[in-house]
């Protein structure tokens, strides 16, 4: 299917209708490519929030009751019509987000996936009946839905994190309200559109955007009817709408920042390690909370990896996100190129080594090149903060327990990556790293059916897996006697 975008909605899904809001005002879209405006989409205020809490909460007993198969269908029809819009879905995800377009495709693959998982969990979400100790009665346990839920949702992966809490939440049998990024929200609304045709009634997903955004999830957070909050995004974003939560005794999901350490010991093949470094540290331009932050080498074959690792990195193509070549596309604003040319910079001051790039590119667009930093010292700020860019810093370590401490020191605990050859160490090693998810010898670890989410500041809860689905539900115990 073409992409128009002139054919993209880009009002307020309430209630199965796009509004323009009671504002009036408009939201500009860029295209960080060449930095021109896309499309402007709707500014909810918190009347047009109120209204979207009123749509899910007339929607919420009829999508409750709706029994667990013909949800499960619903979202297997999701996934059928995000398979048959994958070429549309992927190029405005390039065009909004700036995602080179090899990784956009891999995106809607992925992000069509939890479709497909959580239309077949809905139909599992099983109780269980057991004899209370001192065989008076009965244990009944059955899970419910906690009632309608509220979705924030990140920039960087506009699928993705949209299906990743909307198929649990409708699969659990939760009505919903999602608010997508202001850079991204054009894909958030084609997916409304996909949900509607699978047949998702009116008021189960309503979509907002705002440029207000801290007041209206505060304002929605302190309605009583909304029982549920699920967030992805920072650490410091998250903290915020933790207390404003418990106002309310909203329950939480969180999947906050992360600072994810890789660990190449000496006996690691280093064509396999190379390899999963860049999956690792260059999916979607290394704008991921997964992605690879600090890259720890062991001594044997730093030299080795360095050089590599920069050839490789220098060989990628920084260009337009749309186009079929670009390995690499831009950053998704100026903010963005900025924060990640001074963690350069600080880096570089201290006596950091640029192997490669090292520079913002001066043409239209948020473009910074792709880079390879060595011994770094242990005072640069990028070991400390989220890079959130195309820039790969390596450190030597001599044996496994520094490596170790090293990874661990940090407040973040998400995901960690691994590569030996020596399958005991691996496992060893892993279950010293405090981070909720580890890869080993593989640059990705994020799949529908895992339970993703982190330990630490890195978050709460986990989403995938049938982990996911309990995030919506309640246990209800029944005490009985017969």
């Amino acid at each position: 299917m073409t992409l128009q975008i002139s054919q993209v909605p880009t009002n307020l899904l309430i209630g199965g209708e796009w509004c323009e809001g009671s504002s009036g005002k408009r939201i500009p879209v860029y295209n960080p490519s060449n930095g021109e405006v896309l499309a402007s989409v709707a500014d909810a205020t918190l009347d047009d929030a109120r209204k979207a809490i009123d749509a899910a909460e007339q929607a919420a007993a009829g999508w409750r009751a709706t029994a667990p198969r013909e949800r499960g269908e619903i979202l297997r029809r999701c996934f059928d019509l995000m398979q048959r819009d994958k070429e549309k879905l992927a190029r405005l995800i390039s065009l909004e987000n700036g995602k080179a377009l090899k990784d956009a495709r891999g995106e809607v693959a992925y992000a069509a996936e939890f479709f497909r998982w959580f239309s077949e969990e809905a139909v599992r979400v099983n109780g269980d009946v057991s004899v209370a100790p001192g065989g008076a009665s009965r244990i009944l346990v059955q899970y419910e839905p906690m009632g309608i839920a509220m979705l924030v949702t990140p920039w960087n992966f506009p699928a993705a994190m949209a299906t990743r809490k909307i198929a649990p939440a409708l699969a659990a049998g939760c009505t919903c309200i999602l608010k997508p990024a202001t850079e991204t929200p054009l894909t958030a609304f084609v997916m409304g559109e996909i949900l509607a045709e699978a047949g998702v009634p009116a008021g189960v997903v309503n979509i907002l955007t705002t440029s207000s955004s801290g007041k209206t999830v505060s304002s929605i957070l302190h309605d009583p009817r909304v029982r549920k909050l699920s967030f992805t995004g920072s650490t410091e974003v998250g903290r915020i709408l933790l207390r404003e939560a418990a106002d309310t005794v909203v329950h939480c999901s969180m999947e906050l920042g992360g600072n994810a350490p890789v660990l190449v010991f000496d006996d690691a093949d280093l064509d396999k390690a190379i390899e999963g470094v860049m999956l690792a540290k260059m999916r979607n331009g290394g704008e991921a909370c997964t992605a690879a932050n600090r890259i720890y080498v062991q001594d044997k074959i730093y030299d080795a990896f360095v050089e590599r690792l920069g050839q490789r990195m220098e060989a990628l193509t920084l260009d337009e996100a749309a186009k079929e070549s670009t390995d690499c596309g831009p950053l998704v604003n100026a903010q963005a190129v900025e924060t990640v040319g001074g963690l350069v910079k600080d880096a570089v001051s201290k006596g950091a080594r640029v192997v490669t790039g090292g520079k913002q590119v001066t043409q239209p667009g948020h473009y910074y090149q792709p880079t390879v930093l060595a011994e770094i010292p242990e005072n640069a700020l990028l070991l400390q903060e989220e890079i959130f860019g195309p820039v790969a810093p390596v450190i030597r370590f001599q044996d496994e327990d520094a490596a170790i401490r090293s990874a661990n020191d940090t407040e973040y605990g998400l995901v960690a990556y691994v590569f030996t050859e020596d399958f005991r160490r691996a496992l060893r090693v892993s279950e010293r790293l405090e981070a909720g998810m580890i890869a080993i010898n593989r640059g990705i670890v994020s799949d529908p059916a895992a339970p993703f989410g982190g330990v630490k500041q890195s978050g709460l809860g986990r989403e995938g897996a049938h982990h996911g689905i309990l995030e919506f539900m309640e246990a209800k115990y029944i005490s009985a006697e017969w």
